[in-house]
C-alpha cells in the first residue's frame, strides 16, 4: 500500500494551501440588493456587494487611494463608493468618479469572479474560472429548492473533513450502519471526483432486513467532491434520495468554516411545495445523524496518513486527485501548477 503521509504531499490538508476552485463566501440571502459586506477569504480581505441589477461583485477590500476598507462604503448603481473620500468604482472595479476632480485618474480595483448557485455566493480565487460552481450530480439539470443552514466551524482542514465521508470503516465503528461499504471511484475531470457504494446491506443485520425491500441493489450512498472543498452527498432508498451539499473553506488558523445546504428537486403546486418542505426537513435529520457522530474527531484530529489500509483505498484516490490539481496559497491567490 502506497504511503501518503504529510511529508509526501504538497497540497492535501496543508494549513496554507488548497486546491484552486470556487469557494463559498455567503449565503445568497445574506447579501441583499444595495448591501455591502466584508470578508476574509482564503487569507485575502475582500468586499462583496449586490448592485441594483441584483448581481454580486467581489473585489479587494481596500480602496487604492488611502486604504480605507470598502465594506464601510455604499452601493451606487452597480458600483461601490468608498466612504472616506467618496471615490466610486464601477461594476468592473474601475474608478469612474472622484467628486473633487473633473476627471478621475485611471485606477483599477482588483475584482474577482463571482457566481451564485444552490443558495450560496461563490468566489473564484483567480482571474478566470475554469469550471462551473459545485453541483449535485443527480440534480444538475433540475430547478432546485435549497435550505442553507447556519455556518459551522471545525478544527481541521476541509480536505480532512471530506475524507471522513468516504472512510468506509468508520461507518461501522462510529455509526454502526448495517452495511460494509465499498466506495468505487470515478474521476469526472481534473477537479471533480465521485465515490459510490457498491454493496448491499448485510442480510444478517435486523435493520438491514427491514431496509432490504427499499433497495433493488446496493445501498445508495454517493459523494461528489469539487476541488477538495465542497462535497455533495446523495443517500436514501431507491424511491427517494436525500441530497446535502457541504461547502467548506480554509481559515488562516487551519480550521474550516462551512455551510450545509439541504437540496431537493423543486416541486410545484400546493402538494408539491408541501412535499418539498417535508423532504428538506427529512434531509436535515439525515445530515444531523452523521454530523453529530463525526464532529468529535474533527475537534482533536492531527491528520497524518502514514499507515493506510485496504479500507482506505477511496481516501488514497482522493489524496492523489487533489495532488494533481492547481493550488492556491492563502493570501496570494496565485495559481501554482501541481
Amino acid at each position: 500500500m502506497t504511503i501518503v503521509s504529510n511529508s509526501q504531499v504538497r497540497t492535501f490538508a496543508k494549513a496554507d494551501r488548497v486546491a484552486e476552485g470556487w469557494t463559498w463566501a455567503f449565503a445568497s440571502k445574506e447579501l441583499k440588493v444595495g448591501q455591502v459586506r466584508g470578508l476574509r477569504l482564503l487569507g485575502r480581505e475582500l468586499v462583496l456587494w449586490r448592485g441594483e441589477d441584483g448581481v454580486v461583485r467581489a473585489a479587494d477590500a481596500h480602496c487604492p487611494h488611502m486604504g480605507a476598507h470598502l465594506k464601510e462604503g455604499r452601493v451606487d448603481g452597480n458600483g461601490i463608493r468608498c466612504f472616506f473620500h467618496d471615490w466610486r468604482y464601477d461594476a468592473d472595479g474601475r474608478l469612474d468618479d472622484v467628486p473633487c476632480l473633473k476627471r478621475a485618474p485611471y485606477v483599477q480595483l482588483q475584482t474577482w469572479p463571482v457566481a451564485e448557485s444552490l443558495g450560496l455566493i461563490w468566489v473564484w480565487p483567480g482571474e478566470e474560472p475554469t469550471r462551473k460552481p459545485p453541483y449535485v450530480p443527480e440534480l444538475e439539470d433540475d430547478d432546485c429548492a435549497v435550505h442553507v443552514l447556519p455556518m459551522f466551524t471545525e478544527r481541521c482542514h476541509p480536505n480532512v473533513m471530506l475524507i471522513n465521508a468516504i472512510d468506509e470503516h468508520h461507518f461501522n465503528s462510529v455509526h454502526s450502519l448495517p452495511v460494509d461499504l465499498y466506495m468505487d471511484t470515478t474521476v469526472v475531470d481534473e477537479t471533480t471526483i465521485r465515490f459510490a457504494n457498491r454493496n448491499a446491506p448485510r442480510e444478517t443485520h435486523p435493520l438491514a432486513r427491514a431496509l432490504q425491500p427499499l433497495y433493488s441493489g446496493p445501498l445508495t450512498y454517493e459523494m461528489c467532491y469539487h476541488s477538495g472543498n465542497t462535497g455533495a452527498v446523495t443517500v436514501g432508498p431507491d424511491a427517494i434520495h436525500f441530497h446535502i451539499l457541504f461547502a467548506l473553506r480554509l481559515c488562516d488558523d487551519g480550521s474550516t468554516e462551512g455551510r450545509r445546504v439541504l437540496v431537493t428537486r423543486k416541486r410545484t403546486g400546493v402538494r408539491g411545495k408541501a412535499a418539498t418542505a417535508a423532504l428538506l426537513a427529512a434531509t436535515n435529520i439525515v445530515g444531523d445523524y452523521f454530523a453529530d457522530g463525526d464532529s468529535k474527531v474533527f475537534e482533536t484530529i492531527r491528520f497524518d496518513f502514514a499507515v493506510p489500509t485496504k479500507a482506505d483505498h477511496a481516501i488514497i484516490d482522493f489524496v492523489r486527485h487533489i495532488e494533481k490539481q492547481p493550488a492556491v496559497t492563502l493570501g496570494e491567490w496565485t495559481r501554482v501548477v501541481a
